[in-house]
């Protein structure tokens, strides 16, 4: 069973919204096969589930004077930030045709591939117990905070996925200056640019992206 990829650059958060409504439908109804949507978001917050509004720190009316977007969505998890520079990933799959009806094993298997990227890239980095998402292996004898460097928020009708992961690539964290990310307020925010420094490539993006892709077809092919 292989896993489509569609890169589809930069896309309003409303039109991928309604993009995964009718990939999720159509996987549903056996129309269409398991895809993994690569692209990036205009700057947005997004509210999951679960999400505390107080962990957005700023108003409605100061976000949208700043071009900032704010939706409220049915994926997990608490809060986030999407934006340039960050690399974010959809995935529609059907876990039951898979076998694997198991919604904690699909998050371990997105956090597994995105280490499997991450690693590839030159970053080493880790799952962290009781949070979903990927952080940066600290070095040894580095102390600080947990820096994390991917989010994970799904939802999931009918045992077919949809929403997925933002890994952030050369964002600025101090984008996410606006909130509490996933409502953590114990964690740094980080990105692959920043761990990388002064040997990041100028095509850091494409190359993150490309890495993604494998990833994600290895583990879903």
């Amino acid at each position: 069973m292989g896993l489509e990829v569609l890169e589809l650059g930069s896309v309003e958060y409303g039109a991928a919204l309604e993009l995964q409504e009718k990939r999720v439908e159509a996987r549903r109804s056996g129309a269409a096969g398991d895809v993994l949507l690569l692209l990036e978001h205009p700057p947005v917050i997004t509210l999951g589930r679960r999400a505390d509004t107080a962990h957005v720190l700023a108003s409605p009316a100061s976000l949208a004077a700043r071009g900032i977007g704010l939706h409220t969505v049915t994926r997990g998890g608490d809060v986030t930030f999407h934006g340039p520079g960050q690399l974010v990933g959809y995935l529609v799959v059907d876990l039951a045709a898979r076998g694997v009806p198991d919604v904690h094993a699909f998050l371990r298997s997105l956090e597994s591939a995105l280490l499997e990227a991450l690693g590839e890239l030159g970053v080493p980095a880790e799952t962290r117990p009781g949070w979903t998402g990927v952080f940066v292996r600290p070095r040894e004898g580095e102390g600080g905070p947990p820096r994390k460097i991917a989010s994970i928020g799904v939802g999931v009708r009918g045992w077919v996925t949809y929403h997925g992961f933002a890994l952030n690539v050369t964002l600025d964290p101090a984008a996410f200056a606006d909130i509490v990310p996933c409502g953590l307020h114990q964690v740094q925010m980080t990105s692959l640019a920043r761990e990388l420094g002064p040997a990041a490539p100028r095509d850091l993006d494409a190359r993150a992206r490309d890495a993604v892709r494998r990833a994600f077809q290895r583990s879903w092919s």
